[in-house]
């Protein structure tokens, strides 16, 4: 799958990213942990990403999802948000999975397989991707022009770029699974600020009764998105 340069097939893009969309938006996603949204995107305080690492999360998920006419980028989604907050579940602890060796790599039907927790792997592979940049390109990540973060990306995407003990297209599914979590989720797990992320796709959320449209393809469903909150 080519993620670098999304913007002019934003929709497509995510619609696919969608194709369970009950599910992400009233869950937070694929095993996604409950976590509590707060306050206003001007007033976040990261609670478990430190400025660096908060710094380049940042940057990556804004070239995931940037900006264009069909909607919002991951940064004004609240995105960075929603990973934050989602460090500190059970989710991110690995408390929901398995934990133990042996580790073998499977295919992804077989659920995470990583012997780190993802809390861990996100400390790790940030740490080591502004190592890797700053050696290949003399800056950290987040100073990179879009090309050069897009052709990094690019690399962690293939697998291409060592980044430490993470293998680097690990932590790249990770953080494009948990991206597109906190584009589509509820609101009220810290992303998809102002429904519009709903609203882009026209899904109504966490309605209690919407099932008279759900084939009748083609046609706008005529109520805004609703929050569980």
């Amino acid at each position: 799958m080519k993620v670098i340069g999304i913007s002019p097939h934003r929709r497509n893009f995510l619609r696919k990213a969608v194709s369970a969309a009950p599910a992400v938006a009233l869950l937070a996603g694929a095993g996604v942990g409950v976590a509590a949204s707060v306050g206003p995107a001007e007033a976040y305080r990261p609670s478990y990403f430190n400025e660096s690492e908060w710094t380049t999360l940042k940057a990556l998920v804004e070239r995931l999802i940037p900006a264009n006419a069909d909607g919002p980028s991951a940064l004004e989604a609240g995105v960075h948000e929603f990973i934050d907050l989602q460090m500190n579940t059970p989710y991110a602890y690995g408390k929901l999975w398995f934990m133990q060796a042996p580790f073998v790599p499977s295919s992804p039907e077989f659920g995470y397989q990583f012997h780190m927790a993802p809390r861990d792997m996100y400390r790790s592979a940030l740490a080591g991707l502004n190592q890797a940049t700053q050696h290949k390109l003399g800056k950290l990540f987040s100073a990179l022009d879009v090309a050069q973060q897009d052709a990094i990306i690019g690399e962690l995407e293939k697998g291409t770029l060592a980044i430490g003990e993470v293998p680097p297209a690990t932590f790249f599914g990770q953080l494009l699974q948990n991206t597109r979590e906190g584009y589509f989720s509820d609101p009220v797990h810290g992303g998809n600020k102002d429904m519009a992320a709903w609203k882009m796709i026209n899904f109504p959320g966490a309605r209690g009764d919407y099932m008279d449209w759900v084939e009748q393809y083609g046609k706008h469903y005529p109520l805004p998105p609703a929050s569980i909150a």
